[in-house]
């Protein structure tokens, strides 16, 4: 039976049912995500084109007990319209308001929400290192703010929310109502929040996370071996003292909270001067509104020493030429392609979705939650011990359908980890 295509008439109609959904996936944010606690600070940072759905938020955040919630906005068109016409030097600081702002919501214990939502190429042509600059600016001028999130001090959330340019681009040739009521429908699923009750269903995901975190903690490997038809050929070495991570994270003090929403993978950081070969992209790389897709990276003694892309290559330089560590690996995240978000057959052109779908790596900074005692630890500490230390943290794609994956223990015995893109023993 050949079925009529949904019009812009369905989908108003569409949105009007969602709005049930839309709402307790909201709720699941507070909630879950960030796990709101009585009278805590809330920032939502959000694009303006989202400012129903944030709307929403900002009411389950006081319904959780929020004692005050404070919205950042941003929008892809004045940022695009800054880029072009602000001079690079302007991105090299931070205005004073805004380091107070963000330092001083962390320093009192917010938590923080990321609604993820843009067009993947919203600065297409724009010089990357103006974004480049912006980033690193906020991230090591901003400093309170900065240790808060990658320290896990403040609870802090990423979850999407549709914009048009997105959706248009995830479902192309389509009116922008439906394309965005297509996209709500597909963040609602792979969210595992299209239910009754997300959160006890997000309970029950968490607990599907120990299978494999204790296989991985119970080895404890030496180092991970990567091997794909299209010429990945990398060994990843893991710290003396790694720990396995997924599902809930917890702040030093013990409050639960989950970063992304969804997720779907297990990860931990390596020995950043570890890692040699090459590896090569599954999936597209969207960095600050500038595709890089059919990448490779070559890495002798844990640097990247040689790389190449065939669309957005400046862009992949001025992510592996940020600073000095953002040329080694932060995280190795393995994640079967048996999850909902791979099975969708959607791609989202978005890192949050696309890095469920795949096992991926990141260069950049590594996590202190994932070495033994890394909350007690300063970053100086962390990186003596093989923790990479950055301003940056750029997650890529490399999960193929027949990437194996062999641990290795320290005396050399090899354990089939992954098998044609799967746990070995899915």
């Amino acid at each position: 039976m050949i079925r009529a295509a949904l019009t812009v008439s369905d989908a108003r109609s569409g949105m009007k049912a969602l709005a049930p959904k839309i709402e307790r996936y909201a709720r699941l944010i507070m909630r879950q995500g960030v796990n709101v606690q009585q009278g805590q600070e809330v920032v939502v940072n959000a694009p303006v084109e989202t400012a129903s759905f944030v709307r929403v938020l900002v009411k389950c955040a006081y319904e959780a007990g929020a004692g005050h919630v404070t919205v950042i906005w941003s929008d892809d068109v004045v940022t695009r319209l800054t880029y072009e016409h602000v001079e690079l030097s302007w991105f090299e600081t931070v205005p004073s308001w805004q380091r107070e702002q963000l330092d001083s919501l962390a320093k009192d214990g917010a938590c923080f929400v990321f609604v993820e939502g843009a067009d993947p190429e919203a600065l297409k042509g724009i010089d990357p290192a103006k974004p480049a600059a912006s980033s690193k600016a906020k991230n090591t001028q901003c400093r309170v703010f900065r240790r808060g999130l990658d320290f896990n001090i403040n609870p802090w959330c990423i979850a999407g929310a549709p914009v048009a340019a997105w959706a248009r681009t995830v479902f192309p040739g389509m009116e922008d109502e439906v394309a965005i009521y297509k996209l709500w429908c597909s963040i609602l699923s792979v969210a595992r929040a299209d239910g009754e009750d997300p959160e006890s269903d997000w309970e029950l995901h968490d607990a599907t996370f120990e299978k494999n975190l204790r296989f991985l903690n119970d080895h404890h490997f030496d180092r991970l071996h990567y091997k794909a038809d299209n010429g990945t050929d990398l060994v990843v070495g893991l710290t003396d003292r790694h720990v396995w991570e997924g599902g809930c994270s917890a702040t030093p003090d013990g409050h639960p909270f989950f970063p992304n929403i969804p997720t779907e993978e297990v990860f931990t950081s390596p020995d950043c001067e570890r890692v040699d070969g090459v590896v090569h992209s599954a999936l597209p790389l969207i960095h600050q509104g500038n595709k890089v897709d059919r990448f490779w990276l070559r890495f002798e003694a844990g640097q990247v020493v040689d790389f190449g892309a065939e669309v957005g290559l400046e862009t992949l330089r001025s992510i592996i030429e940020r600073d000095e560590g953002s040329n080694r690996l932060g995280e190795v995240a393995l994640i079967s392609k048996n999850t909902p978000i791979r099975e969708s057959e959607i791609l989202f052109y978005d890192t949050l979705y696309d890095e469920n779908a795949s096992c991926h790596l990141a260069l950049g900074i590594g996590f202190p939650e994932c070495y033994e005692g890394g909350y007690e630890m300063t970053s100086e500490e962390l990186r003596e011990h093989g923790v990479n230390m950055s301003t940056t943290h750029v997650d890529f794609m490399i999960g193929t359908d027949d990437l194996d994956i062999t641990g290795i223990t320290a005396d050399g015995r090899e354990v089939p980890v992954f098998v044609n893109g799967q746990w070995s023993w899915e």
